[in-house]
């Protein structure tokens, strides 16, 4: 926030602006892997819960690959087994006296 007052109050120059661009050149690739793995590593575990091949999450790096991935998950048929609900019967009631 201080910084944006500065860079509002005096114009910076051409070496500031330069040492500016390259630190944000340097910072924006670790926060873009830090934004995939928050994608990746859930979608990565997903899809290996649900039968299919872990390696789909890698289609979140594609363009709209987030949202054919979901249409995936949603209306395919995942290959776990089902465990059976088993219903047991209520105890009878206590007799009324």
């Amino acid at each position: 926030m201080h910084f944006m007052a500065f860079l509002l109050q005096s114009q910076p120059d051409q070496a500031q602006i330069q040492r500016m661009a390259m630190a944000l050149m340097a910072i924006m690739p670790i926060f873009m892997l830090i934004g995939l793995a928050i994608i990746i590593v859930p979608f990565w575990f997903i899809l290996k819960r649900a039968g299919f091949s872990p390696w789909l999450s890698l289609l979140n790096v594609v363009p709209l690959g987030t949202l054919v991935l979901l249409y995936v998950l949603a209306f395919a048929e995942w290959k776990t087994a089902l465990v059976p609900q088993v219903w047991t019967a209520q105890p009878p009631y206590p007799p009324q006296a």
